[in-house]
């Protein structure tokens, strides 16, 4: 039996990159996937290829920096999948300069999408998790928000914030069989990655004891896992996963 057979999945940021490669190996597991993205065409196509792969998915393109639309759509989803018992907050931005050169909007809105949408989106989902006494949650984070980067404060702010989250909501959640872990990837093969440079990226590799980058699939491996009955004893964590870079 598929190690998520029966369970429905929201995944936020699923139309590319890492989002994507969790939804995909969420579906081969056997969970019905709902695919969250701010770009309607991104979502619907990873549902789409999905489907076709003889997977279950949906998509709901979604604004995470917009705590009204996050409440629409995700009433709109329920509707339609009142048992949603794995959600993995994984939408995120970046705005990355030197913090004397930050201005308030690079600030508040890293913080806002890559932290405070996952209060949000959670104060949806955990009530029927918490009844039903079964859930999984995970929150991205990242090795920045574990040891800090230069010219990410404001992302390295919320990923650490996002950390605290997870570890406190484990707390209040673990007596109800509901899990809350975090995954910090250091860097990973992805188009914001690419967006750095090849140049910057080989020094980036020499940094990294495992000499090479993550791949997207490194990730959902970790995620398949923390979403599974194996991992069911589990909470409260952040799962490190990022060649070594940060021991």
């Amino acid at each position: 039996m598929r190690r998520l057979e029966g369970h429905t999945a929201v995944v936020t940021g699923a139309g590319r990159g890492i989002g994507k490669a969790i939804a995909e190996a969420f579906a081969k597991e056997g969970a019905a996937v709902l695919c969250v993205s701010r770009n309607p065409e991104n979502c619907q196509s990873v549902a789409e290829g999905i489907r076709s792969s003889g997977g279950k998915a949906d998509a709901f393109p979604m604004d995470v920096s917009d705590k009204a639309n996050i409440a629409e759509v995700c009433q709109t989803l329920l509707e339609r999948y009142p048992k949603v018992d794995i959600l993995v907050n994984n939408a995120g931005i970046i705005r990355d300069k030197l913090f004397i050169k930050m201005s308030d909007d690079d600030w508040e809105q890293v913080l806002f999408t890559d932290l405070f949408s996952a209060f949000y989106i959670c104060k949806q989902f955990v009530p029927s998790m918490a009844r039903n006494r079964w859930g999984r949650i995970i929150n991205m984070a990242s090795v920045s928000g574990v040891m800090g980067n230069a010219g990410q404060t404001n992302y390295a702010a919320a990923k650490g914030g996002l950390i605290g989250f997870t570890k406190s909501l484990a707390k209040e959640l673990a007596g109800r069989a509901v899990t809350v872990n975090a995954i910090a990837p250091g860097f990973v093969d992805t188009q914001m990655a690419q967006s750095l440079g090849e140049e910057t990226l080989e020094q980036v590799k020499k940094v990294i004891p495992a000499k090479r980058l993550g791949t997207t699939e490194d990730v959902a491996n970790a995620a398949v896992f923390l979403a599974s009955d194996e991992a069911s004893y589990i909470t409260g964590q952040v799962l490190h996963l990022n060649g070594g870079l940060y021991m």
